[in-house]
């Protein structure tokens, strides 16, 4: 026995346009209320969603929406939607207007530099010559970098971070020699007994 689907619900594209179809039929004005009432009696709308499903209609300019007295009312003709959608389309010719212009300004523009620039033999022997200098920058990179460690900045950056490294050392250990020669004055014990103390092992020395 074949089971038997539940039905699919409206998607949120399918209420827009069930919703307004409620506006176009009729050629009313409505309030929420009735909207929520209607939806699910004449187009399926769940009623819950009728508000949603609305305000989006009104976001795009396809339902309008005004307040008489206390109550607020909201209404669609068939003919707004041609009207927003003509709107758009000019909208859209006049942008293409606008860069066709530009583009046209654009070259015009490259026309006349190229007129005070006429492609000579010595520019074209020039033109050669820098496209050919950029050929080998970019060998010589792609060497630089094949070196990688050997890059002189890179070697520099090492010799300069292991100095200050050094630099830190000793000054550890010029702080630890001043403060156990100064506890060993002050308590007289061996330097060698505060060592093991310390678990400093044997092969500890001072940089210099």
């Amino acid at each position: 026995m074949q089971q038997l689907q539940a039905p699919r619900g409206l998607s949120l594209e399918e209420k827009r346009t069930k919703l307004l179809e409620i506006f176009h039929e009729s050629k009313d004005f409505y309030q929420l209320k009735e909207l929520e009432k209607l939806g699910p009696k004449l187009k399926g709308i769940v009623s819950q969603t009728v508000k949603e499903v609305l305000q989006s209609l009104v976001d795009d300019g396809l339902v309008q929406g005004d307040k008489i007295g206390a109550s607020n009312f909201f209404w669609s003709f068939p003919s707004q939607r041609g009207t927003i959608v003509q709107n758009r389309l000019d909208n859209v010719k006049e942008t293409r207007t606008s860069h066709d212009a530009q583009l046209a300004e654009l070259k015009t523009a490259i026309g006349h530099e190229r007129a005070l620039r006429p492609l000579s033999d010595s520019r074209a022997a020039a033109l050669e010559q820098l496209t050919s200098m950029k050929k080998q920058l970019a060998v010589l990179q792609e060497e630089i970098d094949a070196y990688g460690a050997c890059d002189p900045v890179k070697v520099e950056e090492k010799r300069r971070a292991v100095t200050l490294a050094h630099e830190a050392a000793v000054r550890w250990t010029d702080n630890y020699s001043i403060l156990l020669s100064h506890f060993t004055r002050q308590t007289g014990m061996d330097a060698q007994d505060i060592r093991r103390y310390l678990e400093i092992g044997d092969e500890y020395e001072d940089i210099f």
